[in-house]
């Protein structure tokens, strides 16, 4: 018998049917024997609705009165499917966030969890009771609903199997499991059936959108294994392979690369002619940070003269004209040339543990875009990966010449 954290989203019980079609995977998780929590998002949609009404009465409404009425879609979820699977004979009950109590600290919109007490939730597992919890929620030190972000299910699930010490935390979405690459644009991308937890944290954070990025830090902290994989198909996750994400000791063949990761969501920024000097990228990037601009890939010119230099970065898209006006305000005081913006660029990643042991990763990649004219832009280098900025027109070209070059196409 193992102990099972299950989470679904919001594609996943997206109608009636849908939930329905939840609880049948989770009845087959129970009949196997397993003890079984479930966490689940609200209602495809319904979040954004939620948000919809609080902005509608007043854009500068109340945080904590926003956190209590778009907590609501989760829990509406976790109550159909508990009554779903009490009609289908499994015996179960619903659990808000502050039932459990999931403790989280008081940032409203975007709280970070402290601790979870699953002292009375065990009793319940142990009874044989499924679990159904609601994701994306928890209580404040004082006593407020405090919800944890976009994608905040993920977290609410892996902490939970962290906190009930888990043996596998199964993430049900819409597609059945990690691919080398977004098949929607590579048709050869490849199912992978384990990555590390190191190339998933990447991979999330650079684009990918299986799983959110502060769930797998937690998955990694905590040593949890997740596994991903479709809500759609008939079977469940115990006899359902997905998409192991362990720790890189479980691997024990490594790849190069295990993946290639890509984001549109990127914009470019060139201070042209600063002084060379120091203390001057703390004065431009001060600011930025002050306007809570987030700032990724960072590259510095060498100057021939010794006195200026140009300095290019890139932000999120969203954030663009909020940093080129912040950085016009502080023309007097940074004394560059001019400013150069381009939101036409995007970000593509190749990702793998193996590139700690195998030389001329990036010269592959260089070569790869090079064959098909793709310019470099920018340039940026982990211990296990390497990303680069180009033009946004060669997003898809480049995603395929770097898939064959690396050998992941599907035989």
């Amino acid at each position: 018998m193992a102990r099972i954290v299950l989470k679904f989203g919001g594609t996943s019980v997206g109608d009636i049917d849908r939930i329905k079609n939840v609880a049948r995977k989770v009845e087959q998780e129970v009949k196997a024997g397993h003890q079984v929590a479930v966490v689940v998002s609200a209602m495809s949609g319904v979040t954004n609705q939620l948000v919809k009404y609080c902005n509608d009465i007043d854009k500068l409404h109340d945080a904590r009165e926003y956190d209590a009425v778009v907590a609501s879609g989760e829990q509406v979820t976790s109550g159909l499917l508990a009554v779903a699977l009490q009609s289908l004979g499994i015996p179960a009950r619903s659990w808000a966030g502050w039932q459990i109590p999931i403790r989280t600290d008081d940032t409203h919109g975007k709280a970070r969890i402290v601790s979870i007490d699953t002292t009375e939730m065990e009793k319940s597992l142990q009874t044989g009771e499924v679990a159904v919890v609601a994701g994306f929620q928890g209580v404040s030190e004082q006593g407020r609903i405090t919800t944890l972000g976009r994608g905040g299910s993920d977290t609410s699930a892996v902490a939970l199997a962290a906190a009930v010490k888990a043996d596998r935390c199964d993430i049900y979405t819409d597609v059945d499991g990690v691919y080398t690459t977004d098949p929607r644009i590579v048709t050869k991308a490849r199912k992978l059936d384990k990555i590390t937890y190191e190339e998933m944290l990447e991979m999330a954070s650079q684009g990918a959108k299986v799983l959110q990025t502060r769930s797998v830090e937690m998955a990694m902290n905590h040593r949890v294994r997740v596994q991903v994989l479709s809500s759609f198909e008939a079977a469940a996750g115990s006899s359902l392979p997905g998409t192991l994400v362990v720790d890189e000791d479980e691997i024990v063949e490594k790849e190069v690369v295990s993946g290639i990761a890509y984001s549109r969501d990127e914009a470019k920024i060139t201070l042209v002619g600063v002084a060379d000097q120091p203390g001057v990228a703390a004065a431009i990037f001060g600011p930025l940070t002050d306007n809570a601009v987030n700032v990724d890939m960072i590259v510095q010119n060498v100057s021939e003269d010794g006195k200026s230099t140009d300095m290019t970065f890139t932000v999120g898209k969203a954030d663009i004209a909020r940093a080129v006006k912040v950085l016009e305000d502080a023309q007097s005081t940074l004394n560059y040339k001019r400013i150069i913006s381009d939101a036409n660029v995007v970000k593509v990643s190749v990702i793998g543990v193996g590139m700690r042991s195998h030389a001329g990763v990036a010269q592959r990649m260089f070569k790869a875009l090079a064959d098909k004219g793709i310019n470099i832009q920018v340039i940026s280098t982990s211990e296990i990966k390497i990303s680069v900025l180009i033009a946004e027109e060669y997003a898809e070209l480049a995603l395929r010449a770097l898939h064959t070059a690396y050998g992941l196409d599907a035989a």
